[in-house]
């Protein structure tokens, strides 16, 4: 009891206050405190959190994980000049090969992009296409994957001036759309099959 008198002087001299009232001011700063702490996160448990989630999830079926990008695909190089048709070839389907789109006729590589735009990404049906018009429009329609921009209005044409600029940012400008005999400019027609699949993939995601 003698222990206890002393403190509740000391605490009184000090701050002036009772013992309840230290108590609950100093039970409301330790909350407050833990609370604040709560927000923020030490750099070594968010390199551990990165390591975790880079690590692959050996109880994940294969079909739902990313594909990562082949290591030869690590460096761009310059296609040059290519047809719609021979653009669709780099959809991701061959590995061997990098993942390429096009706006308004210049074919940007988005490999480094792989998760985006490679099988199972949310973006993979972009690939391989011409995607002017789809992106002006906000546009997962593959009717919609051509470079025929003439009937849009210019909010539409300002949306795919920021897309132009982001892809010119983040990507390598790897050759340029050139016409085919059979096809002009614009997007050769989808089989069937691959407007239902496109459109299957893009209800999924």
């Amino acid at each position: 009891m003698e222990i206890l008198a002393t403190l509740s002087d000391t605490i009184h001299a000090y701050t002036g206050l009772s013992p309840a009232a230290f108590v609950t001011i100093l039970s409301l700063m330790i909350g407050a405190y833990f609370l604040v702490s709560s927000f923020f996160v030490h750099p070594d448990s968010i390199a551990t959190t990165e390591k975790s989630a880079s690590a692959p999830d050996p109880a994940a079926p294969a079909d739902q994980a990313p594909s990562p990008p082949p290591a030869l695909l690590a460096e761009p190089v310059q296609m040059g000049d290519m047809t719609l048709e021979e653009l669709r070839e780099y959809n991701g389907s061959d590995r061997e090969k990098p993942l390429l789109v096009s706006i308004k006729g210049d074919v940007y590589n988005v490999s480094r992009g792989w998760l985006f735009y490679g099988p199972g990404g949310p973006y993979h049906f972009f690939s391989g296409h011409e995607i002017s018009r789809a992106l002006a429009l906000m546009s997962f329609d593959p009717n919609d994957f051509n470079d025929n921009i003439h009937d849009l209005g210019p909010d539409e044409l300002e949306v795919l001036k920021d897309w132009e600029l982001k892809f010119e940012e983040r990507y390598v400008k790897v050759g340029r759309i050139v016409k085919s005999e059979e096809n002009g400019t614009s997007e050769p027609e989808l089989l069937s099959s691959d407007v239902a699949n496109v459109r299957e993939d893009a209800e999924a995601e």
